[in-house]
């Protein structure tokens, strides 16, 4: 039977912008490819967030309800509330665990965070206010976004049964894209590999709850554990 002409033309748009997903992605692993002196410009740093943002931006234009997709429904806030605030408690104690004394033991240094930006914004700005709106955005554009959007790219590859199971390549691309964005490599160094762990973890409660709310929660009460817990460690 031939699908009628509305739905072939609804799944046309949907990949299509699906296909905005990319943009990051490629702009991520383009950095790289840069001679060292260009990778080291602030602005180089800042391009594959500025692609991630504008492909966002196009990618909600052109996309009805926005809340559904990303996984925001109000119906869905105290779930993210309760498992998120769960999460958020693990791994910001899990992480601050492995900052202040797996890493040393290890001879790395951590002293460093001291004079990154956010360890010298004041106290009162980055918790918690910085700290959840970088959540906020953060999540939709790596978890909402593009996670969601590389979900239905390799759904639509693999075809209709690839749905009964975890997107893995989808999964991990997104966690690499997160963890090894520039900004947060060439801010945190040898510590972006913790992103590595988080991106996959708020990735698998995405899929399996398609609650954004999760990670959007966990993200920002995780940053003020850990950031906590360091800068009074570092004092």
């Amino acid at each position: 039977m031939t699908p009628e002409p509305h739905r072939l033309d609804h799944s046309h748009m949907l990949h299509r912008g699906a296909a905005l997903a990319l943009l990051p992605v490629g702009a991520t692993l383009g950095y790289y490819a840069l001679p060292l002196s260009l990778q080291a410009l602030v602005l180089a740093q800042f391009t594959p967030q500025l692609l991630a943002y504008l492909a966002l931006g196009i990618w909600a234009s052109r996309t009805s309800d926005l809340s559904a997709h990303l996984g925001l429904e109000r119906t869905k806030v105290f779930n993210g509330l309760k498992w998120g605030l769960l999460t958020g408690l693990v791994l910001g104690c899990l992480n601050t665990f492995m900052i202040l004394s797996i890493y040393p033991s290890f001879g790395c240094d951590i002293t460093f965070l001291k004079q990154t930006p956010h360890g010298r914004l004041p106290l009162y700005i980055m918790i918690p206010w910085f700290t959840c709106l970088i959540a906020l955005v953060v999540e939709i554009n790596f978890r909402g976004f593009l996670l969601g959007r590389l979900v239905e790219l390799e759904s639509y590859w693999r075809g209709p049964e690839s749905t009964r199971r975890l997107p893995l390549l989808a999964l991990v691309v997104s966690a690499l894209t997160f963890s090894f964005d520039p900004f947060m490599v060439n801010t945190f160094r040898h510590l972006h590999w913790i992103a590595l762990w988080d991106g996959l973890i708020w990735g698998i409660l995405r899929l399996k709850t398609r609650n954004l709310w999760i990670t959007i929660i966990a993200h920002a009460v995780e940053v003020i554990v850990l950031y906590s817990a360091v800068r009074a460690a570092l004092r």
